[in-house]
């Protein structure tokens, strides 16, 4: 026996045994189905995208140094409109008296009070994710909900709730169009439920194993469901109509078992390109990337599972109802398109040649932006249009944070004194910079210095800068004398305040008290900016989160703080990410269209066994991502970086499969017919399944890019759906034209496997064949075979073995008589 007849015979037992025990599935799967429920509670997700940076950036070492050092309490900006300064200087006082609330910073500078409107900056006593916190919030909310006000700030915000809301909300009008769009394409209407029960199913077991991959990002977690369903639905499909072809003539039962015997080879090439395509995910020093293939990969394979293992078994179950449901074709055929195919395909190649060469050079152009500031979507949540109202009336707040090795003051002021001089520089926050009396914390006092400054006896302070110099191990300092011994004020304010703790010293009742609230200050302080191994310090700057000023300024904090510290220093904030994002884009943007490209004609080369037909493919697609990518240069509207690298992916991978489906017919057809009856046929046999899968892949990635407010979710939406529509157009109305045109270059590169004899043959008489054939027998032939057939023939033949017989060799039932119709 072959090796293909055992492959055969291999995948028709597996069939059998999944129809045949089908209720086993149905019980294993409600199994999974309980399971997926409690499981999808047990997936963590990250809502910052910085987390998947490379570890090797500036960005992503700070945030860790930062988050391991240092407590970022929560803040908000506050604008009230139609306010005279008065009543903002009162609102003001509302705010500062408010519980959980630390200061409020507000004054009649255009900064803070411009055309009738006042911005308050308001600092909270704990972090945003404290329950005081979020109440002071809604407290501030509610004493100013008579007032026009604007708040920017993370302070109570859900990103994933709003996030699952969204997604629901788009996943049911999804299955509206789903159910629809099947209606249309199906060949009965019992078929829907069919296909509905199967991906929901799919769906299911995805998010209940997605705690499988760690912790997934945000953006993974909420549109996995609906690009499973835009992706895999092709394979549910299939299986469903190869099923009613074999249910012409076969029971239930047998037709099940040779759909899916038929349809497990068919499905899983078909699936190559999609998994290809996300393959490609995976090689993005954005860890984003790998953490989408992941879940995506997770989801097809999934697909793939159900439609093998659950469908046959809930097409037996509801094949009486198929079968007294079925209805007439209600898509029409596009014989016109076709027809327009052949007489445009001197035209329509070369005009597609201009526009995929202008395309390319748009899309080079792409203005595309690191951060989402700058995004605009068709959706806006109450929160993001507060943002932008309060950037469009007082700017934006483009925070820096620099992090440096503790200890050494005297660089510190000399940081902040070299920035505040600088036009780039708004305003700073420091240790350095804050202020008690008429010194800074930083600076160093003696002895009488410091007892002047808090009012404390000299000889007590005396005694303390000893006690200070003991603890310190200074010995040196005590020999010496005390009164030329300097300390950092800050240093000594802790250290005043362990002595008071530990009851060394005690202080009068006026004195304690104002030490006390002192001490509150610099207990923040601490929090923030300063512990025994990091420094802390903040700029705010007047220049956007990323422009080319911006990023040049960064080299120049870098350089200025080179001047003081030799390594292990960090600038840190949302324009540092978006340079380091900008860098990696850089590097991913090849890396993703180079192999998402290979990878997919690696693929189309071992299905076609051609070169020159999956070079024409890729073109083609190619083409229509450079199409899509052109738009944002044409319109001036930024780009979020991230949304053309999974988009240019997936649209790689998936989008192919349409162009595949018209080439597979017409490679079929043209061996039976002239090729320009046979891309007129090609494209009436293919519309169904690039309508279907089209219409939903495009609903799905339209529905997303209006409905959600996220801007990195929004985006991804908007270029799935409109590259979808152009994919669409281009391989219905360029690529016929692409295939007859080019068909000298095709045939001209094809190659043989080694092992396999695939060729057209052309002959009458007696063959003994072992084999496929598909075409002309005397009547179409389309099946296997092992033996002999006698007539006239021109069919594409896939042998093991073929052998032309003469007349004496022929059998004599076969010599005798006319021709006989095989």
């Amino acid at each position: 026996m072959s090796a293909k007849q055992k492959e055969n015979n291999f995948i028709r037992k597996l069939a059998t045994i999944i129809v045949d025990k089908r209720y086993l599935f149905f019980l294993l799967y409600a199994f999974a189905l309980v399971f997926c429920i409690f499981s999808s509670k047990w997936v963590e997700v990250e809502r910052d995208v910085t987390t998947y940076l490379p570890s090797d950036t500036e960005t992503r070492q700070g945030l860790v140094v930062m988050d391991e050092n240092f407590t970022t309490l929560a803040t908000a900006r506050l604008m009230v409109s139609n306010v005279t300064y008065h009543e903002a200087e009162e609102l003001c006082t509302t705010v500062e008296n408010i519980e959980g609330v630390d200061s409020v910073e507000f004054d009649d500078s255009e900064d803070h009070y411009r055309n009738a409107a006042a911005l308050f900056n308001v600092s909270f006593t704990d972090v945003a994710e404290d329950p005081a916190t979020i109440e002071a919030m809604n407290t501030i909310r509610d004493r100013l909900s008579g007032y026009d006000l604007a708040v920017d700030s993370e302070i109570g915000t859900d990103l994933i709730a709003d996030l699952n809301r969204e997604m629901t909300t788009i996943l049911i009008i999804a299955v509206v169009i789903i159910v629809a769009v099947l209606t249309l394409t199906s060949r009965a209407y019992a078929e829907v439920p069919v296909l509905l029960i199967t991906f929901g199913m799919a769906a299911a077991l995805n998010k209940g194993t997605n705690f499988l991959c760690g912790k997934i990002s945000f953006i993974s977690d909420s549109i996995a469901v609906v690009l499973q369903l835009a992706l895999a639905i092709d394979y549910a499909i299939i299986l469903c109509h190869r099923f009613s072809d074999e249910h012409e003539t076969q029971d239930a039962r047998e037709a099940c078992i040779t759909a899916l015997s038929k349809a497990i080879p068919e499905i899983s090439a078909s699936s190559l390109t999609t998994i290809s395509g996300l393959i490609a995910l995976s090689f993005m020093h954005f860890a984003i990337g790998l953490d989408m293939s992941m879940v995506l990969i997770k989801a097809v394979l999934l697909s793939l599972l159900s439609v093998f293992t659950l469908m046959p078994g809930l097409l037996v179950l509801f094949s009486p109802w198929i079968d007294r449901t079925r209805h007439k074709k209600l898509l029409p055929n596009i014989t016109p398109l076709g027809k327009f195919a052949v007489a445009s395909r001197r035209i329509m190649p070369a005009i597609f040649a201009v526009v995929l060469v202008a395309a390319c050079i748009l899309a080079q152009y792409c203005p595309y932006c690191y951060s989402y500031t700058e995004v605009e979507t068709a959706k806006m949540s109450q929160a993001q249009m507060d943002v932008r109202n309060i950037k469009n009336t007082f700017g934006s707040a483009n925070m820096v944070a620099l992090v440096v090795p503790s200890g050494n003051y005297p660089a510190e002021q000399a940081i902040m004194q070299q920035l505040k001089d600088r036009p780039e520089v708004k305003d700073t926050l420091s240790l350095a910079g804050m202020e008690v009396d008429d010194y800074h914390l930083t600076d160093a006092l003696r002895p009488r210095q410091f007892s002047e400054l808090i009012g404390l006896d000299y000889e007590v302070a005396q005694a303390l800068y000893g006690a200070y110099a003991l603890d310190h191990d200074q010995y040196g300092e005590l020999l010496s004398g005390l009164s030329e011994y300097d300390v950092p004020l800050y240093d000594m304010f802790l250290f005043l305040r362990d002595q008071m703790e530990s009851r060394n010293i005690t202080l009068s009742g006026d004195m304690q008290q104002t030490l006390d609230d002192l001490f509150a200050k610099l207990d923040n302080a601490q929090l923030q900016l300063q512990n025994d191994r990091f420094s802390r310090m903040v700029v705010y700057l007047n220049l956007p989160e990323e422009s080319p000023e911006t990023f040049d300024f960064l080299a120049e904090l870098h350089t200025i703080l080179g001047q003081y510290y030799p390594d292990n220093y960090y600038v840190v904030g949302n324009s540092t990410s978006a340079r380091d994002l900008a860098d990696s884009f850089a590097r991913d943007n090849l890396l993703i269209s180079l192999l998402s490209a290979l990878f997919v004609i690696l693929v189309l080369l071992f299905t076609f066994q051609s070169v020159g037909l999956p070079v024409l493919l890729i073109v083609v697609i190619q083409g229509s991502i450079w199409v899509n990518f052109s738009v944002p240069t044409l319109t001036g509207q930024p780009l979020y970086f991230l949304g053309y690298l999974i988009v240019n992916a997936i649209q790689m991978g998936a989008n192919i499969d349409y162009a595949i489906v018209i080439s597979s017919h017409y490679q079929e057809l043209k061996n039976q017919m002239p090729h320009k009856q046979a891309i007129v046929q090609a494209l009436n046999a293919s519309f169904p399944t690039v309508f279907t899968s089209g219409t939903i892949m495009a609903s799905a990635g339209l529905l997303i890019g209006n409905l959600s407010a996220q801007p990195v979710i929004s985006i991804m939406g908007t270029c799935l759906g409109r590259g979808t529509i152009i994919s669409i157009v281009l391989v219905l109305c360029v690529l016929p034209a692409v295939l007859v045109l080019g068909d000298s270059i095709i045939e001209r590169t094809k190659f043989k496997l080694k092992g396999i004899d695939h060729k057209i043959q052309t002959g009458s008489g007696t063959v003994k064949l072992k084999g496929h054939v598909r075409g002309y027998v005397s009547g179409i032939v389309d099946a296997d075979f092992d033996g002999l057939f006698h007539g006239d023939f021109k069919a594409s033949i896939t042998t093991e073995k073929s052998e032309k017989l003469s007349p004496q060799e022929a059998p004599k039932e076969l010599q005798e008589g006319d021709e006989e119709d095989v």
